[in-house]
């Protein structure tokens, strides 16, 4: 057999244990401050307010932690160490049966997800190819067919610990199956560099 060579991956960045114990504790009392919303699809998950980091001290604090991974997954997107800034900031509480619809993120380049709370297997978020892509019109999906990166549609993420940090380019697919463990609790972010710049021009993002 020749050689594969797989063309244009796309890139998900795990940072084990970025947060300490004490911060994913403080993390999660500071929920109890934050007004929740009760998501469109199922009142087993709601959403803090978005925050603005800039606006709130412990998630400024947040952002310079987060600053150094999203220089360095910023490069692996733009193949350049650019500024980056966290422009949004929320929590996500799941309860047992809860699950999250499939969906991206707008008006952003790079999303987080740093989880608070341990997860069942059940409630890992899974990432999934884009719907209408360039893909064949027919498959080949039966019970003798072995799924790899250049077949398969989903990709669960692996388990992941509190503390944990996921970083992903905010056009990518994901959801959440329906949660058959505890209480879910994650921070969800959305990111944007200073500029892009392309065959001379550039464009800038400031608020």
């Amino acid at each position: 057999m020749g050689d594969v060579i797989g063309l244009f991956p796309t890139p998900v960045m795990r940072v084990e244990r970025l947060l300490d114990e004490a911060s994913v504790a403080a993390y999660v009392d500071r929920i109890k401050a934050l007004q929740r919303t009760t998501n469109a699809k199922t009142n087993l998950l709601c959403h803090t307010e978005i925050v603005d980091p800039d606006k709130d001290e412990s998630f400024s604090r947040l952002g310079n932690v987060l600053h150094d991974q999203l220089v360095a997954f910023g490069s692996v997107l733009f193949g350049e160490e650019l500024r980056w800034s966290v422009k949004e900031i929320w929590f996500n509480v799941m309860e047992t049966g809860g699950f999250q619809s499939i969906h991206a993120h707008a008006n952003s380049f790079i999303s987080g997800i740093l989880y608070l709370t341990k997860l069942h297997p059940t409630s890992r978020t899974v990432f999934t190819k884009s719907l209408g892509g360039t893909d064949f019109v027919f498959s080949n999906y039966n019970k003798n067919a072995k799924v790899g990166p250049y077949n398969g549609v989903k990709w669960f993420l692996p388990d992941a610990s509190p503390g944990d940090l996921f970083l992903f380019p905010s056009y990518l697919l994901h959801e959440v199956p329906p949660n058959q463990g505890g209480q879910r609790i994650t921070i969800a972010f959305n990111a944007i560099p200073e500029r892009l710049e392309s065959s001379g021009y550039s464009i800038r993002f400031s608020k």
